[in-house]
């Protein structure tokens, strides 16, 4: 991917993207965008919340919303690839901008048409305390067995790893002495919801450029519009 502009929706007038948002399990995450969405503090709409499991609180929030939910149970699927395909499906007619994962637990494949347009939060400083079945309270428990002083999150791009792709945007938090899994999973949680907004943002206005494995953060200043294809 080196050199790669990720970019946004046509057009030389800047619009909203249109954004897919990828769920496992409560959408906390979700919620948080929808918010920042309707206050107009965020320059996406999102147009399809896809869901990996058929009986979660995110699906109930998406439906709420008033936004299209479609449910694509990865049980339902023998491979990672019938499965991406699945969802891929979903999202290919709908004119897609960016796809951003908001605890969705299951592994997909990059359909070229995303490379560079799909984007995960996770709970740790990247590359620490990351990969297959690191998640949830299992992370912040491995913080804090290894003594950590810090932790945080990280935005990236998603590749054919676990997260593994080209950071785009991390923060760190103090871990505290008497902290537990819950204690310090909110406290980094805070940070997910103000980075993650700041990463869409940033790609929206053209701002994200994958060279190698480095994601590079134009300057806000006298830069041309990206949005366009």
């Amino acid at each position: 991917m080196a050199g790669h502009d990720p970019t946004g929706p046509a057009g030389n007038e800047r619009k909203e993207l249109r954004l897919a948002v990828l769920i496992s399990g409560t959408g906390r995450t979700l919620e948080n965008l929808i918010m920042l969405s309707k206050r107009g503090e965020l320059p996406a709409r999102i147009v399809t919340v896809v869901s990996s499991r058929t009986d979660v609180r995110g699906n109930e929030i998406a439906e709420q919303a008033g936004i299209p939910l479609a449910v694509v149970p990865r049980r339902a699927f023998k491979s990672t690839e019938a499965f991406s395909a699945a969802i891929y499906d979903a999202l290919l007619p709908l004119d897609i901008d960016l796809v951003v994962m908001a605890g969705f637990l299951c592994k997909i494949t990059v359909h070229p048409a995303f490379e560079g347009r799909i984007m995960n939060i996770h709970p740790s400083l990247l590359p620490l305390f990351g990969g297959k079945g690191l998640y949830g309270d299992r992370v912040h428990e491995s913080v804090l067995e290894s003594g950590m002083k810090v932790s945080g999150c990280t935005v990236h791009f998603v590749d054919e790893s676990y997260d593994a792709g080209p950071i785009i945007l991390q923060s760190a938090v103090p871990v505290i002495d008497g902290d537990t899994p819950s204690t310090l999973a909110a406290r980094v949680f805070l940070e997910e919801c103000r980075i993650y907004p700041e990463a869409i943002r940033l790609f929206a206005t053209g701002r994200l450029r994958i060279d190698g494995h480095r994601v590079r953060i134009l300057p806000a200043n006298g830069i041309p519009n990206l949005t366009a294809r």
